[in-house]
């Protein structure tokens, strides 16, 4: 059994959106594609409270791309982003969402960001992704989405970790890229991990 899951493929990370990532709405013909073939589509979706402690504009003086200490944790500041029930939470149009069996949001907690589907930052709190993935049987993940240096590179580093083979299709994902270089660093440390990247 076979599961793809699509990590944030919502409006505020293609180009237009409030965190650009670049050219990520043109993964979307690639996922389509690959929809089609699985035996089980899931989706996690990044899902904040604007109070959100990850955005620069809820610290004084703080911009995007800044670091600070969150709760004792390292923690890049954003710009706002993907606040529940606003357009740019919402999938891409023209994202194939009709084989879509279940959507795990992630990021509610204004205290502690979440980049990967599985866990908070922290590893305090489950999403309940690997769970559900675990009582339906699933060994083999596939992993696409937004974006590859963050929330795609993080999913697939905890999806190994709980001991799925995981691959990650680079085609199928864009990176922010907020150093220069960060894509392929991020593919040299899934590579690491045992993650396939095809």
């Amino acid at each position: 059994m076979k599961a793809l899951i699509l990590v944030d493929i919502q409006n505020d990370f293609t180009p237009t959106g409030n965190l650009p990532v670049p050219e990520g709405d043109l993964i979307v013909p690639v996922v389509n594609k690959l929809v089609a073939k699985f035996d089980k589509v899931i989706a996690t979706q990044d899902w904040h409270p604007r109070n959100h402690k990850s955005f620069a504009a809820n610290h004084e003086n703080k911009n995007p791309g800044d670091l600070i200490q969150l709760n004792g944790i390292d923690q890049v500041l954003w710009p706002v982003h993907c606040v529940q029930d606003t357009k740019g939470a919402e999938f891409l149009d023209d994202l194939d969402t009709s084989r879509i069996t279940k959507v795990f949001q992630k990021g509610m907690d204004a205290e502690v960001d979440s980049y990967s589907g599985f866990f908070d930052n922290d590893h305090k709190s489950a999403t309940g992704l690997g769970d559900y993935l675990k009582e339906q049987g699933f060994k083999d993940l596939t992993i696409v989405g937004l974006a590859l240096d963050y929330c795609v590179k993080f999913t697939a580093l905890d999806a190994v970790n709980l001991g799925f083979n995981t691959k990650v299709v680079v085609d199928g994902t864009r990176a922010v890229n907020l150093n220069p270089g960060d894509d392929e660093k991020a593919i040299q440390e899934m590579k690491a991990a045992g993650i396939e990247i095809v």
